[in-house]
């Protein structure tokens, strides 16, 4: 029996990953490198470690890269504020399930962009606790923030599942000893997801879970 729910944010709840893209898009457009999709996917959502090493083989200094990832930054907080979409279904999802089970966002943004988000949402009311990259030292394909989860959950492995859109997600997810669930996006629909529990084609397919 599902006791608990923990939620990806980004690409899940909300379609923020595009923005983010395209922050790190017009950022590295700066210093001559063009990141396409497939880079993008490649380095951040199934290695989870960036672009900046590609910076750093052109000869940037570790002093102009931390610069532009200020920018980057900055530049990601401004589109959250203009362009952020919520997924379709995701709050009458919430709403269905808000009581029923204990439910927490676990998440690899900063808490800055991850409460800008939230501020639009309303969404936080649904949830018993929350993750962000500066509540573990080692963010997703690590599992521990998906065992701080579990822990501040306090239920049993077996009575938890994840639902993540991301490869970096699942492998955090299944290295945690949890039950995946996937429902990918426009950017990831290419990934490997063999070891997930099931594919779901959107949000509103969690709710046969139950």
């Amino acid at each position: 029996m599902i006791k608990a729910i923990f939620w990806d944010n980004d690409g899940i709840l909300v379609d923020t990953e595009k923005l983010y893209y395209k922050a790190s898009k017009l950022t590295f457009t700066k210093i001559g490198i063009d990141l396409t999709d497939q880079m993008y996917v490649e380095f951040f959502l199934k290695q989870s470690h960036g672009t900046w090493h590609l910076a750093k083989e052109l000869g940037y200094s570790d002093e102009t890269i931390s610069e532009l990832r200020r920018e980057r930054n900055q530049l990601y907080g401004k589109l959250l504020e203009t362009e952020i979409e919520i997924i379709d279904g995701a709050e009458s999802v919430l709403k269905k399930l808000y009581g029923k089970v204990k439910m927490g966002i676990v998440t690899s943004s900063r808490k800055d962009h991850f409460e800008i988000i939230h501020k639009q949402t309303d969404f936080l009311k649904y949830f018993d606790f929350i993750v962000t990259s500066e509540d573990v030292k080692n963010t997703k394909p690590d599992p521990e923030p998906y065992i701080k989860a579990l822990q501040l959950s306090g239920m049993k492995k077996e009575e938890c599942i994840v639902i993540e859109d991301s490869e970096r997600g699942l492998r955090a997810a299944i290295a945690a000893g949890l039950k995946c669930y996937i429902i990918p996006t426009e950017l990831t629909k290419n990934s490997d997801f063999t070891s997930a529990e099931k594919i779901l084609d959107n949000i509103k397919l969690i709710l046969s879970l139950f």
